[in-house]
């Protein structure tokens, strides 16, 4: 075994109701005036209510900022900043989605310690310090509440990220009454884009070490078994909490054993025709399991002996077993499974195949090399 580190947040609250606590927290923290960081969506379904009770219970002052949008822009984040630099807010919560808690990641680092956002894409450019930081996942797969990078699409369309231990937060609250309302098609695009992040922080060319392996192989294990229960009851409320526990453990993973072609693929369609990450990531996974399985046999075993205690001891046969699984999970989720039918030209898969590799950070922790011709077949196989 090599050398590694490993980092994470340095505090999680996993439990039901959780959220009604949040203005205890944030003056644990020190905090006089709370920024929450969501979107008008969420605030108009209900679910911020014990949030926003809690800071009232703790007699904290807060600006509820409503108008993060999907796959955040530049310009979308900076009017975030300057709205909590204008509230003299002095800790930050992101509440939601993906978007919702990268926006937060920024908002709390730049208010504090003011940055240019192109300077500081790539990793480890970001300064501090920052405000105190809380994120709270309404969706169970992105698990930014416990990543280092937060991703914006630039005036380019291009998909970018800061990474820095910088976006680590203070604390992550899981509570899984906040996903009890969310829509079929989202709770399975979220729980396969968290699966993803197990499979390829597993399989990753790049950082894969001891602690993220255990990390992964939980992750998916909670996160298979329990999507199709989700999917069928959605108030089933331990089968929503061992998503979020299983999208939080995955993101521990591939925060530390970073993702690979997947992602590198999925970017592009989420940039382009602003599909969601879980979507896009859901619609390329089978035919980039497929492709890397010469290369990846024996970890993709490994997987599937996790799964299901009788699989084959062959790794070849186990390495099939697992990529038909993850296919057929797929099959059944309720979304369309072709790139045509959300919108995506054929003449534009050129285009996705040349931005697809122009994400080397991410293609170079593929257990495969990916060439051109590799992306635009993975492409094709799915339109």
């Amino acid at each position: 075994m090599t050398g590694f580190v490993f980092a994470t947040c340095p505090r999680i609250i996993c439990e039901q109701g959780s959220a009604a606590q949040l203005g205890t927290h944030a003056k644990a923290l020190g905090a006089s005036h709370v920024f929450i960081v969501t979107d008008h969506f969420l605030h108009e379904s209900g679910i911020t209510i014990h949030m926003l009770e809690s800071m009232d219970a703790a007699n904290l002052r807060y600006t509820l900022y409503t108008d993060v949008v999907a796959d955040p822009p530049e310009a979308s984040v900076e009017a975030a900043i300057n709205a909590a630099r204008e509230a003299g807010a002095d800790c930050i919560i992101g509440f939601g989605g993906g978007s919702s808690m990268d926006t937060a990641k920024l908002v709390a680092l730049l208010v504090k310690t003011p940055q240019n956002i192109p300077d500081i894409y790539g990793i480890n450019l970001a300064k501090g310090p920052r405000l105190p930081l809380i994120q709270v996942p309404t969706t169970a797969g992105t698990g930014s509440e416990v990543t280092a990078i937060s991703i914006l699409t630039t005036p380019h369309d291009e998909k970018k990220g800061v990474v820095s231990d910088l976006l680590y937060p203070d604390l992550a609250v899981l509570d899984s009454r906040l996903t009890i309302r969310l829509p079929g098609a989202i709770t399975a695009a979220t729980g396969i884009d968290a699966m993803v992040h197990a499979i390829e922080s597993y399989t990753s060319r790049h950082k894969k070490n001891p602690l993220s392996d255990v990390l992964a192989l939980q992750a998916l294990k909670l996160l298979h078994d329990n999507i199709r229960l989700v999917l069928a009851d959605g108030k089933n409320t331990d089968a929503r909490e061992a998503m979020l526990l299983g999208s939080l453990l995955a993101g521990m993973a591939f925060a530390n054993a970073p993702v690979a072609a997947v992602h590198a693929l999925a970017y592009p369609l989420g940039g382009h025709y602003h599909l969601s990450h879980g979507l896009t990531n859901a619609l390329v996974l089978a035919p980039v399991l497929a492709f890397n399985q010469p290369a990846a046999s024996a970890h993709y075993a490994q997987l599937e002996r996790h799964l299901d205690s009788n699989a084959s001891t062959d790794d070849d046969v186990a390495s099939k077993a697992f990529i038909s699984r993850m296919t057929q999970l797929v099959s059944e989720m309720p979304f369309a499974q072709r790139l045509s039918a959300h919108g995506v030209p054929e003449d534009d898969l050129p285009m996705l195949a040349t931005d697809a590799m122009a994400v080397q950070r991410l293609l170079i922790n593929n257990p495969r090399d990916v060439t051109y011709d590799d992306a635009l077949a993975i492409y094709r196989s799915v339109y």
